[in-house]
């Protein structure tokens, strides 16, 4: 179990901490992970990096790295967040529901998305506190507007509150109510295929009817991005097998095989895949 890994009480302890980490058989990280260590005497494990190894040696043993406190504090560290995010995420931080809010990392490769796009029409489902949303409506131009879903009035009040502070309530149109039903008129009101990107963190058991009505509004080489697709990583476990698990395990199968769109699926936050239009 230990070749070549030279297992002592200090490594012992950092499989031990990968196995709570990526939640395996500490036998299976053991066979799995290599570690970089910086050595400091006979123990200095902390600064361990885990990578993992994909199974099916077909991929030629490549070493994929796996995010540890301190990685992704170094990662967290490296993003540019506008004062204004910071303040919202800090007020969101001791709000019940606080998880649902996307990392600075996420909302900085959104933001990103847009800019890359030149969009100037953008859609939202699933809008919380508004972290997302205002990191898309601040990389939008001045003639660009953001349609923003949330059924929830309490946080989409936070949400209003700091599209108002940040100066960018005039490219925000926000919508409450049910996000589908809104997504509807948006198609009856003419609206198809005028939108250059989507994003959408909301019911997971509604994925799919939101993927498809997006489609219809998003236009060809438009960009619609999924939040949640790793689920905690219980899409990958069989025996988990909850309604909001299973939601997101035949979607992420289906999208896989939908040719309408190309896709990329990133280990960023809790799983993020980006589909392309086409």
């Amino acid at each position: 179990m230990a070749a070549g890994l030279g297992i002592n009480r200090c490594s012992i302890s950092v499989c031990r901490t990968a196995d709570v980490l990526l939640n395996r058989p500490t036998v299976s990280v053991v066979r799995n992970l290599k570690f970089n260590r910086r050595l400091i005497g006979n123990c200095s494990i902390a600064s361990a990096v885990p990578f993992v190894v994909a199974d099916d040696e077909k991929y030629g043993n490549k070493q994929v790295i796996s995010l540890t406190p301190r990685l992704y504090d170094y990662i967290l560290s490296n993003v540019r967040e506008p004062e204004i995010l910071k303040q919202l995420r800090e007020e969101t931080s001791k709000m019940r529901g606080s998880q649902m809010q996307v990392s600075p990392d996420q909302a900085q490769l959104l933001a990103m998305l847009v800019q890359i796009l030149g969009a100037e029409r953008c859609i939202e489902v699933g809008v919380y506190t508004g972290y997302s949303s205002l990191a898309v409506a601040l990389a939008l131009p001045e003639s660009g507007r953001l349609v923003a879903c949330e059924r929830d009035s309490n946080s989409l009040e936070v949400a209003k509150r700091y599209y108002e502070l940040a100066g960018v309530s005039h490219k925000v149109i926000v919508k409450h109510g049910l996000a589908a039903e809104s997504l509807k008129s948006l198609i009856e009101n003419g609206e198809g295929s005028s939108y250059d990107f989507a994003f959408v963190d909301a019911d997971k058991r509604m994925y799919q009817d939101y993927f498809e009505l997006l489609l219809q509004l998003v236009r060809v080489g438009g960009v619609i991005v999924m939040d949640n697709v790793l689920w905690h990583g219980r899409v990958a476990d069989p025996m988990v097998n909850d309604a909001k698990t299973i939601s997101i395990r035949n979607f992420n199968k289906k999208l896989m095989d939908d040719e309408r769109v190309s896709i990329s699926m990133v280990p960023i936050g809790d799983g993020m895949t980006i589909c392309r239009k086409r």
